[in-house]
């Protein structure tokens, strides 16, 4: 017999013949014992700074006081239910989340993960439209599974095999990279989406049911859209009646300052798909459409279910999280938080050669790594080192190496994250850049 948390002699020797590698490395060198608030706690004791809230995930930070009351209710009341059967935690959730977003969104589906709420769009938009083809950014992620694997083009995309038919990919936006510019040298995103649509129908067959996108990029290294962008983009979509997608799983729940990131921009989807922000670390997501869409699905014969949708127990944690971002007034923190972060960031930019850039919004923001600022050369190998050595300080940081992507820094602390951690984690992080920049011209 094997307890849970008992602590075996070899863990890594146990790693080693027993679990199963899933693509991303174990990158962490300790096992992780516990995790409260903005920081998580090795076997070895040593206290390590999250600036990325667990998996992205982890919302009002770890075990939170709430959620872990909420969730030792509902363990005891209700944890599983029959995909048939309803409860007043799932009806309440779907009740609370069509509270919160702009009309016409209406209707509330609750699932368990990203992968698998974009998949469930996706067959909506499909099943809706009676069309299959879909398109995404080229820098885009969206999951694992088929459908969302699919539309994914940032990574894990080389598998040997088909991908769903009707896979399409546009140009993202990238302001610090332009591909297409205008007498400034500044990206001209007008004549890039142009051309991009303007590669859509050329290769399309003329089936093109939804484009999924994120309002921030970010496994694609923390991209804005520029203002104006999203408004085109839906435009673009219905002139050939197509639904718009916007893929929220980082971006929504207060992290970007708004409810939802889409709200800045003032563009409302077609569906809305969210996951990771609203669990706080539990397996919660839900897709939000209308109710003209939701009746056409249905008259159609959309059929999506899990042996979780509706789940009561991760349902009563997403009330919960909703409840705390409200009561403690964390989206005009998250807003005030950000500016303080944006402006350190944007301080290392102006210090550091290896920083390149600073952007993203709210508590979701990044800095892109570079061997040379000028020519704007990208070097995963400084990322990598850096990440290192602010691992070593006591700060756990998240760095995307993506094929053609450099080191992009992902900053994303908890909403509940205090001043005196975010300085805490900036000193870190300057520390080690600083330590990294001598290393490299010794």
């Amino acid at each position: 017999m094997i307890e849970p948390f008992e602590q075996r002699p070899d863990p890594w020797g146990d790693t080693q013949r027993h679990v199963g590698r899933y693509g991303a490395p174990y990158f962490v060198p300790e096992v992780i014992d516990r995790a409260k608030g903005s920081y998580i706690y090795t076997e070895e004791g040593r206290k390590i700074l999250d600036f990325t809230s667990g998996q992205m995930s982890s919302t009002l930070g770890h075990s939170h006081p709430d959620v872990v009351a909420t969730m030792r209710e509902a363990c005891d009341r209700l944890d599983h239910l029959f995909s048939g059967m309803l409860s007043r935690p799932s009806i309440n959730l779907c009740t609370h989340i069509a509270q919160t977003v702009p009309d016409p969104l209406n209707k509330v589906i609750p699932l368990s993960t990203g992968s698998e709420v974009n998949e469930a769009a996706l067959r909506m938009a499909k099943i809706v439209t009676g069309k299959f083809e879909v398109v995404s950014f080229s820098r885009s992620w969206h999951g694992l599974t088929e459908a969302a694997g699919g539309a994914t083009y940032s990574s894990a995309r080389k598998n040997t095999y088909p991908t769903v038919p009707g896979q399409l990919a546009i140009p993202t936006p990238y302001e610090y990279r332009p591909d297409f510019v205008d007498e400034q040298g500044n990206l001209d995103w007008r004549k890039q989406l142009d051309y991009g649509f303007e590669m859509v129908d050329a290769q399309s067959v003329g089936s093109l049911a939804a484009c999924i996108v994120e309002p921030i990029l970010s496994g694609g290294g923390i991209l804005v859209p520029p203002p104006g962008y999203l408004a085109a983009l839906k435009q673009k979509c219905h002139e050939r009646g197509m639904l718009l997608i916007f893929d929220e799983a980082q971006t929504s729940f207060g992290r970007t300052g708004n409810w939802y990131g889409f709200q800045h921009d003032d563009v409302t989807p077609d569906i809305l798909t969210l996951s990771k922000t609203l669990g706080a670390g539990l397996p919660l997501a839900a897709l939000v459409t209308t109710d003209e869409i939701e009746q056409q699905a249905k008259d159609n014969g959309f059929v999506f279910f899990t042996s979780h949708v509706n789940d009561p127990l991760v349902a009563a944690v997403g009330c919960t999280v909703m409840n705390v971002i409200e009561r403690d007034n964390l989206i005009q923190e998250t807003r005030e938080k950000g500016d303080y972060l944006a402006k350190a960031l944007k301080a290392m930019v102006e210090k550091h050669e290896v920083v390149g850039d600073a952007r993203g919004r709210g508590l979701l923001q990044g800095i892109e790594i570079v061997r040379d600022k000028k020519r704007k050369e990208r070097s995963e190998e400084i990322g990598d080192l850096i990440t290192q050595e602010c691992f070593k300080r006591g700060l756990h940081m998240n760095i995307v190496c993506l094929p053609g992507m450099g080191g992009v820094f992902r900053i994303a602390p908890p909403l509940t994250v205090t001043y005196a951690e975010l300085d805490e984690g900036i000193q870190i992080l300057d520390n080690a850049i600083s330590e990294v920049e001598k290393t490299l011209l010794n």
